[in-house]
Formats: structure tokens, C-alpha cells, sequence
């Protein structure tokens, strides 16, 4: 069999809602890739908070952070960074435009860099893996470059208003996305980006045409990269919105969900994944 490009999202694709890998899962990616295939992340996560599970599958490939707005190999220095940012005006507007909204924090990530309107510290919990330096205060003071993304934390009655007026103010000069739970997030980065950009620049470099990429997904950051695959797949616990184009919907990220499609797409030996 051709080699194959296994695309995974992290966050109720790949890690279970404990947020780790399971075995079995782990087990199929290493086969997958004992037999000549590879496997790449694909996140809305910063790198500093998605490194320790590509270490752990001992990834040799490049990674989507960002949501495809930060794109590099963390082990070839020779893949050219993809590095698109949101300028620093329209974000100002858009943190300016939020007073009238009732949310409960922005945030903005600068790489590794976070700046945050108010302190919420289960929030910043998450947004503090990898150790970043925090700054707290209102950004629009605070920030001096051109972030990577910018995060709106709402709450269920103020998502939709807020990305409507996104849509209606900003629509040429950035893109926004929903996170899921446990917090109302809306994320947004440069017009242009998605997940689905990254990929496309990296199955070039490994000359793996799309109808030999597997993605999975679960959220709405997926919609462009489960729709671009040969084969996009939607996790069981995924949003009906990703199911209605994906190719296959498959069992949860508590279910290995992952590994049932890949047995079967890839042929893997299943005794060697049972004993």
C-alpha cells in the first residue's frame, strides 16, 4: 500500500476526555507508521501545549498549531516556518468592539507569549501549559506586536452575537472558530487560515496527493481540513455539522474511535494490535 498521510486534530480527536492517548490508539499510530505511513497534528493548540503527544508518538513530521497560522518541523530545521500573524490594529478594534458584548476574557497569544484582558485562573490554567510568559491587563495597552491568534472567551447567549459582528466588521481580514467545551471560545487568527493550509503545504513536501490523507476531527476548526481529505473523518462525539461532510463518522475519542478506521482503511494487522 502507497504511504498515507494520518492527519489528527488533538482535543476529542486524538486524546480522550482525560486528555491523553490511550494504548491502543498509540499502538495502531506506531503500526500505521511501522508500515510505511505517516502521522501528523493538526491543533488549534499553541506548540508548547501539543509537544508532549508528539514526542510521545515520536512524530517525525511537521505540525499545525494555531489553527494553521503556525506551521514548522520541531525536527528539520530545513521545512520553512509558516508563520502568519493578525495585525495589531485590527485587533485593537476588534478587543474595542468586545466592550459591548458581555464576555468574560480576550486573549491574546503571541507565540508563546499571552496576554490576558482579565485573570481567570481556570482559564489560564489551560492557556498555561508549556509555561508562556502572562501578561494581565487590557491589551489594548498591553500587546505591542501582531499576535498569532486572539481567543474570546463568551458564554452561550453572546457567541453567535459575536461572531455575527465578526463576520459583518472583519470578515476580510480574519477568520474565527469555535472551541467546544468545557469554555465558549471564540478563536480567531488571520483571514486565509485553517488547518486545511497547513496540510495542503505539508502533504506537498512529502508528495502525498489528498486522496492519500486521512484526517480526523471532532469541532468546528476541522470543517476545511476534514473537507479537504480524501478521507475526513468525524469522531462520534464530533458536532453534527462535521459529520453532515465527512466521509465516515466513527466511534468516539473514548472509543478509539481512530484506530477502528485505520485497521480497516490501512489493512493493519489486527492480531499484532490485540495481543
Amino acid at each position: 500500500m502507497k504511504p498515507h498521510l494520518i492527519v489528527l486534530d488533538l482535543d476529542g480527536t486524538l486524546l480522550t476526555d482525560e486528555k491523553v492517548i490511550s494504548p491502543k490508539t498509540e499502538e495502531t499510530l506506531q503500526l500505521a507508521v511501522s508500515q510505511g505511513h505517516h502521522v501528523m497534528i493538526a491543533t488549534g493548540r499553541p506548540y508548547r501545549a501539543s509537544e508532549i503527544y508528539y514526542r510521545q508518538l515520536g512524530l517525525t513530521t511537521p505540525i499545525v498549531n494555531f489553527n494553521g497560522a503556525f506551521v514548522h518541523h520541531p525536527t528539520d530545521t530545513s521545512w520553512k516556518t509558516m508563520h502568519e500573524t493578525i495585525a495589531l490594529p485590527i485587533v485593537k478594534e476588534v478587543v474595542e468592539a468586545m466592550q459591548d458584548f458581555s464576555v468574560d476574557n480576550i486573549v491574546a497569544e503571541v507565540m508563546d507569549d499571552v496576554y490576558a484582558q482579565y485573570h481567570d485562573e481556570r482559564f489560564l490554567d489551560i492557556l498555561g501549559f508549556g509555561n508562556p510568559i502572562i501578561t494581565e491587563g487590557d491589551i489594548r495597552t498591553s500587546l505591542k506586536t501582531d499576535p498569532t491568534s486572539l481567543l474570546i472567551q463568551a458564554n452561550d447567549q453572546t457567541v453567535d452575537p459575536i461572531r455575527r459582528h465578526l463576520e459583518d466588521i472583519h470578515a476580510e481580514v480574519i477568520d474565527h472558530r469555535r472551541w467546544g467545551a468545557p469554555f465558549n471560545i471564540v478563536e480567531i487568527v488571520r483571514h486565509g487560515l485553517n488547518k486545511a493550509v497547513g496540510i495542503d503545504a505539508v502533504s506537498k513536501w512529502m508528495n502525498i496527493p489528498k486522496e492519500r490523507i486521512i484526517a480526523f476531527g471532532d469541532e468546528d476548526n476541522d470543517l476545511e481540513m476534514i473537507d479537504y481529505a480524501g478521507v475526513g473523518v468525524a469522531m462520534g462525539n464530533g458536532i453534527d455539522r462535521l459529520k453532515s461532510i465527512a466521509n465516515e463518522v466513527t466511534d468516539t475519542n473514548n472509543q478509539d474511535g481512530i484506530s477502528l478506521i485505520l485497521e480497516e482503511r490501512l489493512n493493519l494487522k489486527k492480531s499484532i494490535l490485540n495481543q
